[in-house]
């Protein structure tokens, strides 16, 4: 208890960072929750892929040695790529793995399957990635993006960690702003965009009665496909903050990750997008917190240990949403 009271800022404003990253992938659930009222387990791999996508965009920029702001211009621009990748993986989800089973009326414990998986066999092939492009000969061509395909791969450039100003005893550093700030503007836009544009309202109608808002014109095929894009975009988002701030990932890095953003959207309430946001930053500051107080090897124990408490004493989430009334 004293190394918590002792390192309370430092820990409370790490684990919001952390926090920060979970809640970005925690949207991608709540959103497609909302909408088809099924869990996407394959979202987990979904941001897997925008982490790898930013390690290899900086790879092919020859990003190795680059200083000063220059950068920021490239993460920028892995930020952009890792977004289009992430979507393009979760458009790809919704084609193949769910729209023939939601088309077919198919129950949700085949969708719920389906999804695990498509899970399994995205982060399985990006495991073997060098023995797939051996297959066509390319494996030397990309050795650099596919070899040790089953080992820990690291960014060949990071941000320097820069002091900004002081909380506490803790001295805040750039990546703690550029992550916090970034996922608070990409939740507050995303928020925006579903509440207040066309295409937003169309969502909301979807997730609230697919029929009369087929009634009224909606294509709903449309609308899910857009959940799914926008649930990507944020993963690849995520992805970029999780590699600006940890700095590595493998081909399995997304079901821990999946897991605890599941935990998050659950904890704030499924189906509220600020209900993700909200239960993101609670899960990260109690990770930390926990882990000071019974060790770091427990980090995960509390996790959802808090989870089933929530559930057990406020089931509908820390905002109070019912999972029955959902929206997007």
């Amino acid at each position: 208890m004293q190394f918590l009271f002792d390192n309370f800022f430092a820990l409370t404003i790490s684990g919001l960072a952390l926090g920060a990253v979970y809640a970005l992938i925690a949207l991608g659930y709540t959103m497609v929750y909302g909408v088809l009222q099924f869990i996407n387990f394959a979202h987990s791999e979904v941001f897997m892929y925008g982490t790898f996508a930013v390690v290899w965009v900086l790879y092919f920029m020859g990003a190795s040695g680059t200083t000063g702001p220059a950068v920021y211009g490239k993460f920028a621009i892995a930020l952009l790529v890792a977004m289009a990748v992430s979507a393009s993986v979760a458009l790809l989800l919704e084609r193949v793995a769910y729209r023939p089973l939601i088309r077919r009326g198919a129950p949700r414990l085949i969708a719920l399957i389906s999804a695990i998986g498509a899970s399994f066999m995205l982060a399985e092939a990006m495991g073997l990635r060098d023995r797939l492009v051996g297959f066509v000969g390319l494996d030397d061509e990309l050795a650099p993006y596919v070899a040790r395909a089953r080992d820990t791969r690291g960014l060949p450039l990071e941000i320097p960690r820069v002091g900004l100003f002081t909380i506490g005893d803790y001295r805040v550093t750039n990546i703690d702003v550029i992550v916090i700030l970034s996922a608070l503007l990409m939740m507050v836009l995303l928020d925006q965009f579903v509440r207040r544009s066309r295409l937003g309202r169309g969502i909301r109608a979807v997730a609230q009665d697919p029929e009369s808002a087929a009634l009224m014109g909606v294509n709903s095929t449309r609308v899910v496909q857009l959940t799914f894009l926008l649930g990507g975009i944020m993963a690849g988002a995520a992805a970029t903050l999780y590699m600006v701030r940890i700095g590595a990932t493998r081909f399995d890095a997304g079901f821990l990750m999946g897991v605890k953003a599941f935990t998050a959207a659950v904890m704030g309430g499924i189906g509220n997008l600020r209900g993700a946001l909200l239960g993101g930053f609670v899960l990260g500051v109690a990770e930390n917190w926990g882990s000071a107080v019974i060790g770091t090897e427990w980090k995960d124990v509390v996790a959802f240990a808090l989870l089933v408490l929530i559930l057990l004493f406020r089931p509908t989430g820390l905002l109070g949403e019912s999972l029955g009334k959902a929206r997007a």
